[in-house]
C-alpha cells in the first residue's frame, strides 16, 4: 500500500522536532544504560558501579519527563498539528512508561537485591538484551513515525519479534528457577523480576500497535 505523500508529521515546527528527538534519545539510552546495569549486578552485585548506572537512568527519566511537558505545551500553547496533537501525546505518554519500567526494575534490584543462582544468570542476562532490543526498535518506529512514515512498520515488525524472543526466554527462565532446588519464597521473588524486566518489551510491543494505528490514521 503506497502511504501518504506527506511523510514528514512536523514540516514547519523544527523545535518541536528537535525537543521530541531528544526524548527518543533519553530512552534509548535508558535501555543502553539498563542493560549495562543489569550486567554488573548479575556479575558483582549492587556495587558502587551499579549505583552509578542506577542514578544515570534516575536522571534519563527525570529528563524525559521535563522533556514531555515542554512538548505538552508546546502542542496547546502554539496549536501545533492539532490533527494529530492527541496521537502525539499519547505516544510519548506511552513511551514515558518504558522508561519508568526501566528505572522501577532498577530499583527493584537496589532494594531487594536478590540472590541470583549461577545457572540463571545467562537466562537474566539475555532476558534483558531482547527486552532492550525491543526498546530500541520501537524508538526507532517512533522517529520514523515523524520522519519517514513508511518505515515505520519495518521498525515494528523488529518490536514483535523481540518481544516474542522475550517471551520465550522469560518462560524458560521461570521453569528454570522452579525446577530448582531453591526455597519457593526465593522462587516467587525471582519469578517476580523476570516478569518485570519482560513487561518492558511487552510493553514497547503495545507501542508498536498504537503506533499501526496512528500511521493508518495518518494516511488513509
Amino acid at each position: 500500500m503506497k502511504l501518504n505523500k506527506d511523510a514528514r508529521l512536523f514540516r514547519r515546527t523544527k523545535d518541536l522536532e528537535i525537543q521530541i528527538d531528544r526524548f527518543l534519545d533519553a530512552l534509548s539510552e535508558s535501555a543502553l544504560v539498563f542493560k549495562h546495569a543489569v550486567d554488573v549486578y548479575l556479575r558483582d552485585g549492587c556495587t558502587e558501579e551499579f549505583t552509578e548506572k542506577h542514578q544515570h537512568v534516575d536522571r534519563l527519566e527525570s529528563h524525559a519527563d521535563d522533556l514531555r511537558r515542554d512538548i505538552e505545551i508546546q502542542l496547546y500553547t502554539q496549536t501545533l498539528i492539532p490533527e494529530s496533537r492527541g496521537d502525539v501525546l499519547g505516544l510519548l505518554e506511552n513511551l514515558d512508561k518504558i522508561i519508568n519500567l526501566i528505572e522501577g526494575v532498577l530499583w527493584a534490584f537496589d532494594i531487594e537485591k536478590p540472590q541470583i543462582p549461577g545457572n540463571c544468570k545467562d537466562g537474566y542476562r539475555n532476558l534483558t538484551d531482547t527486552s532492550c532490543e525491543a526498546v530500541e526498535a520501537v524508538v526507532l518506529a517512533s522517529r520514523a513515525f515523524f520522519r519517514n512514515i513508511e518505515a515505520v512498520g519495518d521498525h515494528n515488525h523488529k518490536v514483535m519479534f523481540f518481544e516474542t524472543e522475550a517471551d520465550k526466554i522469560s518462560t524458560r527462565l521461570k521453569r528454570d528457577i522452579f525446577e530448582s532446588e531453591i526455597g519457593l519464597g526465593h522462587k516467587m521473588h525471582l519469578r517476580g523480576f523476570v516478569e518485570n524486566i519482560d513487561d518492558i518489551a511487552d510493553w514497547s510491543e503495545d507501542v508498536a500497535d498504537r503506533l499501526a494505528i496512528y500511521v493508518i490514521k495518518r494516511t488513509v
